[in-house]
């Protein structure tokens, strides 16, 4: 393995963070911050090299830019990390035993955790924030779309923490290689959790190429069902916020269930997506009501694959039912437990589908664009977990953290 050395490195690393405090885990984040704003021109022009290589009209490309505004709000999800309670030294359990052994479960890091992510340079600083804060190193494994954004990032962080005597091991970004994949996902004995954040491909092959622990995120079919019983107005703002907000995020929007009886509204439902120019797969009673009112040029008849597609582009799928339970078939069918909403002033009907829809996140009048760590007030996020084993959802600080046993005695022996 060529990066065994540097695997080496981080471990050792790694081992050191343990005897930060809390208060200068959060001076050092709170003077990352500070560089980022500082320093804002070093990264544009870095991404700005990225951006050149990609064409505009490929939906990744709003993933990969960086803003003046967006880097503002890296900072400030950094600096509301570094204000959150530390995740570390909870104790989550404890008892005594009849024998006098005095049992605790104390909240620590993993160790080093490795990150898989595509063309999202805010990423970087997001994994760093959430990993130096819980006491984990990071090893960072991006996509060569963001490999100049990445590296200006990860450059201004060993800046800070060199400054701040702080080994910059802890943070360290491999080459944007698929060699450099597959040795990190080999690594036994130096990264102790993988989490990889991009599309279906990414997530499959690392999921089936791992010899390390691995939580699966990030993949996002998502549907929004509208009930016979749902508010238009509040119908059509949900669908064009989930769906245009930022199409080529994972809690956007790809699909719109309608019940049968709504069919009527169904134009006025997706009025407001003409203005973004969204492309809709209608299936035949969807596309009947459509046809002549909505856009020809964006209007196309549903096939198979039209379902289960995570599109990350101005697209969004259309399916009839004719009861929530058919709406809970086609997300049992189609959805990847990521976040599905349903849109009814019926609270029973709510309750049902929130009860019996399989994700990790499930709005009833609220659009998915919520599903974000910083959003539920996590500060910010590691990614969103669609796996049931640990946690599920957005993992901020407390999911990256596991436990361990204390047990304090006084010369007891087991018999």
């Amino acid at each position: 393995m060529e990066l065994i050395e540097t695997f080496e490195c981080v471990k050792r690393a790694s081992k050191t963070l343990a005897f930060l405090t809390d208060e200068q885990r959060n001076n050092i984040l709170q003077a990352v911050a500070d560089t980022i704003i500082a320093h804002q021109q070093d990264i544009l022009t870095a991404n700005a090299m990225d951006l050149a290589k990609m064409d505009q009209r490929n939906p990744l490309y709003d993933r990969l830019q960086l803003t003046e505004k967006r880097l503002q709000d890296i900072a400030a999800d950094m600096r509301n990390v570094a204000k959150l309670p530390s995740p570390l030294g909870h104790v989550t359990k404890e008892k005594t035993l009849p024998n006098g052994l005095r049992l605790h479960r104390v909240s620590v890091p993993f160790g080093v955790i490795g990150m898989i992510y595509e063309a999202r340079p805010n990423v970087t600083f997001d994994v760093f924030s959430l990993c130096f804060k819980s006491g984990n190193a990071c090893v960072l494994k991006g996509g060569s779309d963001a490999d100049f954004s990445n590296r200006a990032a990860v450059k201004l962080i060993h800046e800070v923490l060199e400054q701040k005597g702080v080994n910059p091991d802890v943070v360290t970004l491999l080459p944007a290689t698929h060699e450099a994949t597959g040795e990190m996902l080999n690594a036994v004995g130096y990264i102790d959790l993988c989490i990889p954040r991009g599309g279906r491909r990414l997530i499959d092959f690392v999921r089936d190429t791992a010899r390390i622990p691995v939580i699966e995120t990030g993949a996002g079919v998502v549907n929004t069902y509208f009930d016979v019983e749902g508010d238009l107005e509040m119908g059509k703002a949900i669908v064009n916020n989930a769906k245009t907000r930022r199409p080529s995020v994972c809690n956007a929007l790809d699909c719109l269930i309608i019940h049968e009886q709504r069919l009527g509204d169904l134009y006025e439902l997706v009025k407001p997506l003409v203005d973004h120019k969204v492309l809709l797969y209608a299936d035949a009673p969807a596309y009947q009501l459509l046809e002549g009112v909505y856009p020809d040029i964006l209007l196309r008849p549903a096939i198979g694959e039209s379902y289960g597609t995570e599109f990350m582009d101005y697209k969004m799928a259309i399916r009839t039912v004719s009861s929530v339970e058919g709406a809970l078939a086609h997300i049992d069918q189609f959805g990847s437990g990521h976040s599905e909403c349903i849109i009814t002033q019926n609270e029973a009907t709510a309750r049902l589908f929130q009860q019996h829809v399989d994700a990790a996140c499930v709005y009833w009048n609220a659009p998915t664009s919520f599903t974000d760590g910083a959003q539920f007030g996590l500060g910010a996020e590691i990614g969103i977990s669609t796996q049931k084993l640990g946690p599920r959802g957005p993992m901020a600080l407390e999911e990256i953290c596991t436990y361990k046993w204390i047990i304090e005695g006084e010369g007891q022996t087991r018999p």
